[in-house]
């Protein structure tokens, strides 16, 4: 396994496996790594010839206040687990090098990014959308992994991959859950013992969508009532509770069709998301 810095390394890399006819496939993280990311990277390796992990902690997405300085770096550790898992390169660049001095341009994400998360965190989506539009640029694979824990990121990649004709197919791959049924993330290192057993009101109010979907409720502001009791009797300061269409993330009102239960909230002064599919007259399985 190789770790690359500069962006003339990767793409030289990259030029190499294409002259061997290789399909490349690519995860994108931020570190801290769980096996929510070791899923994509065996999607990748199930999809791909050369596997291209990026471990990048970006400052454009980070709000000032936010947890950039103290968001968990583990290079040492994240690195013996992707080797463990196969992956063949490892770009961890510097911000200088994603970066340059006198950069300007950066990439809307266009109406998505103004709701839910990006409206909660402005800027966000568009330091998103720039660092993963530059990093596909950089690595140019054939495909590329997001986990749908973070669902709205995933709609505006999509997007962007489609809109700006990025020639990359973006796949979404299933939440992983710890055996309690918390979505993982690398901001779950931040929780206590009882911060994180508060937490658990979070898939408990997914599972409240589903069961009042499941009994026939078809008035989506019920449903995310259902949620909203939950999270409120946890004592969980709610970013967001919503359920919307999986494609525009507009609000849904009348429940007919797959839709998807989002959340946002905060546990002892940690945000946290989460989401699942929610079907009519269906009690889904957890993702």
């Amino acid at each position: 396994m190789e770790q690359l810095g500069s962006k003339d390394e990767l793409r030289a890399a990259v030029a190499e496996a294409r002259r061997e006819s290789k399909t490349v496939g690519f995860v994108p993280t931020m570190g801290a790594l769980h096996e929510g990311h070791l899923s994509l990277v065996r999607a990748a390796r199930s999809r791909a010839d050369l596997v291209v992990v990026s471990i990048f902690v970006n400052p454009t997405q980070f709000a000032p206040g936010e947890d950039f300085e103290r968001y968990p770096r583990r290079l040492d550790e994240d690195m013996a687990l992707l080797a463990a898992e196969g992956a063949e390169i490892v770009f961890t660049p510097s911000a200088e090098t994603m970066y340059e001095a006198g950069a300007t341009v950066t990439v809307d994400p266009g109406p998505l990014g103004d709701v839910l998360e990006g409206a909660a965190r402005p800027g966000h989506f568009r330091g998103v959308a720039t660092v993963v539009a530059k990093l596909l640029g950089i690595v140019r694979s054939d495909v590329a992994f997001f986990g749908e824990k973070d669902f709205q990121q995933l709609r505006i990649v999509e997007r962007l991959a489609r809109d700006l004709d990025i020639g990359t197919q973006i796949v979404g791959c299933p939440i992983v859950r710890d055996a309690d049924g918390l979505a993982l993330s690398s901001r779950n290192a931040y929780l206590g013992p009882a911060e994180r057993a508060a937490a658990l009101a979070i898939p408990e109010a997914l599972e409240a969508a589903a069961q009042a979907a499941a009994w026939g409720e078809t008035d989506g502001r019920a449903i995310e009532a259902a949620m909203r009791e939950v999270l409120d009797a946890a004592g969980l300061e709610v970013g967001y509770a919503v359920l919307v269409d999986p494609a525009t993330l507009r609000p849904v009102e009348a429940f007919e069709a797959p839709a998807r239960a989002l959340i946002a909230a905060k546990v002892g002064g940690v945000r946290l998301i989460d989401n699942c599919e929610i079907r009519p007259g269906r009690v889904p399985a957890h993702d």
